[in-house]
């Protein structure tokens, strides 16, 4: 996919931002800035990212969709598009069932792409005001990842069973800033294979809507495909508009 695509592809994804302004129990953010990585590809990017939430009295409907592409001498370096639908039902004000299916095609990963369905139980375990607060979520679900060759045993595709277990921290460290930590492990039960991510954040107002955030996330596959790091690490400091 082509540069122009990609800044297609966040366009689109940021085109809620018309509507959002109205849409009564909506809210998200909308960034776009540097990228650099380190392990499967090293370069500077350009990434987008867009996240929605929707909320009701019972229901909490999350949506992200990623971007990040880069090329050098007319040749593309790192290619990577990432979408994830969660809802959740909530029991009560701290306890919820939830349903997350999430997608992510990385061109120098070594699969085709990596698709996953889970649900489970989560629990808002500590909360105060309204930015801070503690989830932790466990459930089960089905992976599908398919690869690029096939593996040792002449498959294409690694179908398994999983586990999965999250947790998200928010912390208000100011009226204008605010701390936000994400983890999550899959875990196969056949094959074995975890795939564990971590976001590390913190989030600056600058003015009005427009907030500055220095991130740091990482992502370990325990079973990597051949020819392919088990860890990247990516160095994200983006402009946000929140809406």
């Amino acid at each position: 996919m082509s540069f122009r695509k990609t800044i297609a592809f966040i366009a689109i994804a940021a085109s809620p931002l018309v509507y959002g302004q109205e849409a009564k129990d909506w809210e998200g953010e909308a960034e776009l800035g540097v990228l650099i990585t380190s392990g499967n590809t090293e370069e500077t990017n350009v990434n987008g990212r867009l996240g929605l939430v929707h909320e009701v009295v019972d229901w909490r409907n999350i949506a992200e969709l990623s971007s990040n592409y880069s090329e050098a001498e007319d040749q593309t370096t790192a290619e990577k598009y990432k979408g994830s639908v969660e809802t959740n039902y909530k029991f009560d004000d701290s306890q919820y069932w939830f349903l997350r299916g999430s997608y992510e095609n990385d061109r120098f990963s070594g699969y085709d792409f990596e698709s996953a369905v889970t649900t489970g139980y989560g629990n808002r375990v500590w909360q105060r005001g309204e930015r801070s607060f503690l989830d932790l979520s466990a459930g089960v679900g089905y992976r599908y990842n398919k690869l690029e060759v096939v593996n040792s045993d002449g498959e294409d595709a690694e179908k398994e069973a999983i586990a999965r277990l999250a947790a998200q921290f928010d912390y208000e460290l100011s009226d204008n800033a605010l701390f936000h930590q994400k983890l999550s492990t899959e875990i196969g039960l056949e094959e074995n294979n975890v795939i564990s991510q971590s976001e590390t954040a913190i989030k600056a107002n600058i003015v009005g809507n427009l907030s500055m955030k220095a991130a740091y996330r990482v992502k370990h596959v325990s079973d990597a495909p051949a020819g392919t790091d088990s860890t990247d690490t990516e160095t994200a400091i983006t402009l946000l508009y929140g809406f």
